[in-house]
């Protein structure tokens, strides 16, 4: 969408609505009185056939009947007489239009033709739809409402750095709620409903790229192009701009409750968890962590680096908020020990390693308070600062002067970001903040997200290349054997045990004896995917006749169990031991398309499901970043003397599938390598498995 349509829908200079009610309080009203109210300067059109004044202002029969061509038209109309209303914005040439009726493809069948037919409309003639079934959409700073949400009944939202796009619209009023109760403005409000035309990516494309928007605050239920959410996410990182997600579905009941609701196919949870990651969004556990984090981002400071610095004058608190600050990674460090010393000379039952405490003796004497704040931002190097106040800022007799030796703590030309804890009026913290302090009540909402801002400067910072493409390779329009997914695989690089192919008893025990005992003997046929179900594994042969008879065994089982099976042979292989144990796959999202799954294999794999994905394609950095994921990193690291393991070649191959399954991504369903054992560091990756499922060739 160009930026000119997109601008005819967020910051229109003239809009048609359609459906005008001259009472405030239906969906055709409200839009208009909001507008009224916010000293919206362009040209409103109330377009209803019954009256001939609505709300004070000239209305017309239909839009054929406006004396100029509106920029955008609200169509604030029943599911009925919606292709109607579009069809005559198509044909009066109105460049974009927010459906507010829901009753499309939310319903069923009859819903989702409705949807097409109006969307058949809007595209011949060029006009971009936003819903059905949306709140609409807001500009604070220009005054137009082009919404119908209750929220701006009592007050307007003013603006500011946030961005908020949701599909959901009740869920997205609620969070421009929150915000103007956070004190948070709003630079632009944007809720997408069904997606029929207009979708959660390509807003968010638009609000990150407005340079009054700092951070936006995003709902989804699900994405349906997977290449435009990344282009998205991209774009939002190249800017700058923090994207803090709230993605619902996890659970089987919200991924079906997510399809009813705006018709989006949720895909997996876990995947998308890690795409956000991968492309440097924060995904919020819960509304009040997505506001904080919005709230801390707002104006687009970052620390230099992970060190706090805690003040308390109670012990307690500031112990509770240590312990929260490094559990998410941020780093408590002490106090230089010159510095330590200097602040027991002055507080002796201070505590000044960090958290410095300064006890009650601070309460008595605010002089010793600001002393201390000066030593920790002078000499303990912190760049963030973390204040534990209390109820202090609330009390009548003690709010004034404890302001004051706390702002005198505080060098104009310190860059630390300064975060407090209090329990104070609005007003108060209104204070505190246009005085360069974020303010929470809670100390472990404070830690946490003050953790997730710093992991945000840390992903706006990464800028790694793009992987090379990956040129196709011819693929067999038919089902693989392992000797064929090895074949196809070693081309892209990615290390295998040696292997023979014998079809016989005796060129496997030749085989075997020319690699060297002992060995592993695999039933190999396109055929039987899962070997083991069918005894077609023999692991740790030692000797030749034991390759024979294993062999033999091995196409007897295989005969038995799948006699209509296209039997290649047996595979013969050297036993590999030493290194760490790993699974390595592909699979394809419906959503997110090929993505790469890492875990360790044995037990972690199979009861702790301790696994972590990325979105093909990705580079060897973020596959070192996959790799560090895992709760099972220690073990690569080496562990009771075990030497650390190969990871740089392990990132070269997840590297390398990742490529090699974007490039193949119309024909690769799946494929599973496993195990794949990392050897100790210098000595590379090597796969013992491979599998990869196909899907038929489409004819031309």
């Amino acid at each position: 969408m160009s930026d000119a349509l997109f601008a005819s829908l967020t910051a229109p200079r003239s809009v048609a609505l359609v459906g005008a009610s001259d009472d405030v309080t239906r969906i055709g009203g409200r839009p208009l009185r909001y507008m009224r109210e916010s000293g919206f300067e362009g040209r409103i059109f109330p377009v209803n056939p019954s009256r001939a004044q609505v709300q004070g202002l000239a209305a017309f029969a239909s839009i054929r009947d406006l004396p100029e061509v509106p920029d955008t038209a609200i169509l604030a109309v029943p599911a009925s007489a919606t292709l109607q209303a579009v069809e005559d914005c198509a044909a009066r040439g109105i460049s974009s239009a927010v459906i507010f009726s829901a009753g499309f493809a939310e319903t069923g069948a009859e819903g989702l033709a409705l949807q097409a037919r109006i969307l058949a409309t809007a595209r011949e003639a060029g006009l971009r739809l936003l819903g059905p079934n949306c709140l609409g959409v807001f500009n604070p700073a220009t005054g137009y409402y082009g919404t119908f949400s209750v929220i701006l009944d009592t007050e307007q939202i003013a603006p500011g750095p946030v961005g908020i796009v949701s599909q959901s619209g009740a869920y997205g009023a609620h969070l421009a709620h929150l915000a103007r109760a956070r004190g948070l403005g709003i630079s632009q409000w944007v809720t997408t409903g069904n997606e029929a035309d207009i979708d959660l990516s390509e807003a968010l494309e638009w609000m990150v790229r407005q340079p009054q928007t700092q951070v936006v605050m995003a709902y989804a239920e699900g994405v349906r192009d997977r290449d435009s959410f990344v282009r998205a996410l991209e774009c939002a990182r190249d800017h700058g701009k923090p994207v803090v997600f709230m993605k619902t579905g996890r659970s089987s009941v919200g991924a079906a409750a997510a399809v009813s609701h705006t018709a989006a196919l949720a895909g997996s949870d876990a995947v998308f968890d890690a795409v956000l990651r991968q492309y440097g969004a924060h995904r919020a556990a819960t509304t009040a962590e997505q506001i904080d984090v919005a709230y801390v981002c707002a104006p687009g400071r970052y620390p230099a680096t992970d060190r706090i610095g805690i003040f308390t004058m109670s012990g307690g608190f500031g112990i509770q908020l240590a312990d929260d600050a490094e559990a998410v990674g941020l780093d408590v460090a002490p106090m230089p020990q010159d510095a330590q010393d200097e602040l027991l000379s002055m507080l002796p039952y201070a505590s000044p390693r960090n958290p410095v405490d300064a006890t009650a003796q601070a309460v008595s004497d605010l002089g010793m308070l600001t002393r201390c704040v000066q030593t920790m931002m002078k000499r303990g190097g912190y760049d963030l600062f973390a204040g534990i106040l209390g109820t202090g800022p609330a009390s009548r007799t003690f709010a004034a002067p404890l302001r004051a030796a706390l702002l005198d703590g505080f060098d104009t030309s310190d860059t630390a970001i300064r975060a407090l804890t209090m329990s104070a009026p609005q007003d108060v913290v209104r204070s505190y903040e246009a005085a360069g302090f974020l303010v929470f009540e809670d100390g472990s909402a404070l830690a946490h997200a003050l953790g997730a801002l710093a992991r945000i400067r840390d992903a706006l910072a990464r800028r790694d290349p793009a992987p090379a493409p990956m040129p196709p390779l011819p693929l067999p329009d038919g089902p693989l054997s392992e000797a064929g997914a090895r074949a196809i695989l070693s081309q892209v690089g990615i290390p295998f045990a040696a292997g023979y192919l014998a079809t016989d008893p005796e060129g496997a025990a030749v085989a075997a004896a020319a690699m060297g005992f002992p060995v592993v003997a695999k039933i190999c046929s396109p055929d039987i995917l899962h070997k083991t179900e069918i005894g077609g594994v023999a692991v740790n042969l030692t000797d030749a006749q034991a390759v024979r008879e294993a062999t033999a065994a091995i196409l007897a089982r295989a005969c038995e169990a799948a006699p209509e099976a296209r039997i290649e042979g047996v595979l013969v292989s050297p036993m590999i031991y030493g290194g760490v144990e790993t699974i390595i796959g592909v699979a394809r999202d419906p959503v997110m398309g090929p993505v790469v799954m890492f875990g360790l294999g044995g037990i972690h794999v199979e009861v702790l499901r301790d696994v972590t994905f990325r979105a093909a394609p990705f580079s060897v950095d973020e596959a070192q970043r996959m790799i560090r994921e895992i709760r099972g990193f220690a073990i690569l690291q080496g562990v009771r003397g075990a030497a650390p393991a190969d990871t740089d070649a392990l990132a070269q191959l997840l590297s390398d599938l990742s490529r090699f399954a974007i490039a193949h991504r119309e024909r690769v369903v799946s494929i599973d390598l496993n195990p794949v054992r990392v050897m100790p560091e210098g000595q590379g990756v090597i796969a013992l498995d491979a599998l990869i499922e196909l899907e038929k060739e489409r004819a031309p």
